[in-house]
């Protein structure tokens, strides 16, 4: 097929243009502005545009399908060429689920973990020597790329994310899908520029599961009011709840315990156990065993940004994490805490997200920073004024987070001194942010941090 791309530079659709690419498409694309990793990875594959901007002349009736991107905006010169010769447009999680109708379809949901839990399913799938199709939200060790389209793999596994599928498409990419076999991890309100209150939020998830196929298989995290009372709704699922496992931490070493039996594990904290039960149930779904998964998941060590250790120098350590959401905040603070209690866990939040930097949201960040000994938020007025968002103030975030010590940043540089100020032997540092802290070189940053050299 020759397909092109308005917007080939967002996570997703430079990662699906390369898999069209490798699975033998020709493949186009435009961007306005494109940066790393999207900017180096298309490159590497010959799909970086020559020059940035919109060029309308790329649109002719030789293109068998145009993939529309979020970030594009609706009067797009390149869309409204698209609509007038009558080309096929479609979101990419409309692509994606044409792709896969004759596939078995599974769909990780929820408003945290679903990003681990697809990671953790496909690593275990992949140790086993399953051949499966995927989508996934991160860079994950032993895959290339972060979508695979095949013409062969009965399965394919979906990262089911309930933000919007397109700027002509406004339902959730997860309402695409139609899965056999879903997992829901939990609930927890977020992207409040698109879904403004928390019952139009939970809706979503209600329709999500009305969707799944007939006599298919719902995995929920029972810990979850909400949620429990959603799926009440639904009864002729084959409905598969769970919760946290029985594991224990013995010298920062985790285990799982299932009876007599101790399974080490590399991951940490107890959502990631809880995440990994998850994960087990749709294996067992799939015809994995428990002494299966257990074998393969041993070596499954995390993904990208998701509590990624980027420096370890003596007792010091430095993670970063891409926690923003404040149920996310909350369950990676407490777990850095839980694995290094006699360590000082320095906590640094940035507030990046259009909801994160809200004043009608920030309110539900109250008491997530709490588990750390030390914490630091930092915003910057910059990004709140291309949001066009009412100005926030440090005395703001302050109240929000209901932690009297919390030192608050507008300046990065700022931030980055305070950082090092409060380095010694037995630190723990954590930065946990959906952007880059203004452009901090956070691998550097870590090493200094740390006294690697």
């Amino acid at each position: 097929m020759n397909v092109h791309f308005i917007a080939i530079g967002g996570s997703a659709m430079h990662n699906l243009a390369i898999a069209l690419s490798l699975n033998g498409n020709n493949v186009t694309g435009s961007d306005d502005e494109i940066f790393d990793p999207s900017k180096s990875r298309l490159s590497k594959y010959g799909l970086l545009p020559s020059s940035y901007g919109w060029y309308p002349d790329k649109l002719s009736s030789s293109i068998d399908a145009v993939i529309l991107g979020m970030h594009a905006k609706a009067d797009n010169p390149e869309l409204l060429k698209a609509q007038e010769i009558g080309l096929k447009i479609y979101s990419y999680p409309e692509f994606l689920f044409n792709h896969s109708k004759d596939k078995k379809r599974i769909v990780i949901g929820g408003s945290h973990g679903k990003t681990t839990i697809t990671a953790m399913i496909m690593h275990v799938l992949k140790d086993l020597e399953y051949d499966f199709d995927y989508l996934v939200g991160s860079k994950i060790k032993d895959f290339e790329v972060m979508v695979r389209v095949s013409d062969d793999a009965p399965l394919i596994i979906f990262e089911g994310d309930e933000y919007l599928s397109s700027p002509i498409d406004r339902r959730p990419k997860f309402h695409w899908y139609a899965p056999h076999i879903a997992l829901i991890s939990g609930i927890a309100w977020d992207h409040i520029n698109v879904f403004p209150t928390m019952d139009n939020y939970i809706e979503q998830f209600d329709q999500f599961i009305s969707i799944i196929e007939p006599k298919g298989t719902l995995i929920y995290f029972d810990g979850d009011e909400i949620l429990k009372k959603l799926t009440d709704k639904h009864q002729s699922l084959k409905l598969i709840p769970y919760n946290s496992p029985s594991y224990e931490v013995v010298d920062s070493t985790n285990y799982i315990k299932e009876g007599n039996l101790r399974h080490e594990v590399s991951v940490f904290g107890n959502h990631n156990m809880t995440n990994m039960n998850g994960a087990k149930l749709v294996c067992n779904q799939l015809g994995i065993s428990d002494m299966d998964f257990y074998a393969s998941i041993a070596k499954f060590d995390g993904t990208s940004n998701r509590l990624e250790l980027i420096s370890s120098y003596h007792n010091s350590k430095v993670f970063k994490d891409f926690a923003h959401a404040p149920s996310k905040v909350l369950a990676t603070v407490n777990a850095v805490k839980e694995q290094f209690p006699h360590h000082n866990v320095i906590a640094c939040l940035e507030l990046h997200t259009f909801s994160s930097l809200n004043k009608n949201f920030i309110h539900e960040y109250k008491d997530t920073l709490d588990s750390a000994d030390l914490a630091a938020v930092y915003f910057n007025e910059h990004t709140i004024a291309m949001k066009q968002l009412p100005e926030l103030s440090v005395k703001d975030v302050k109240y929000a987070f209901n932690r009297n010590d919390l030192t608050v940043f507008t300046d990065a540089l700022d931030l980055r001194n305070w950082l090092t100020e409060n380095k010694n032997i037995n630190s723990i540092f954590l930065l946990m942010s959906s952007g880059n802290f203004r452009g901090l070189n956070v691998q550097e940053l870590g090493k200094e941090l740390t006294g690697e050299v």
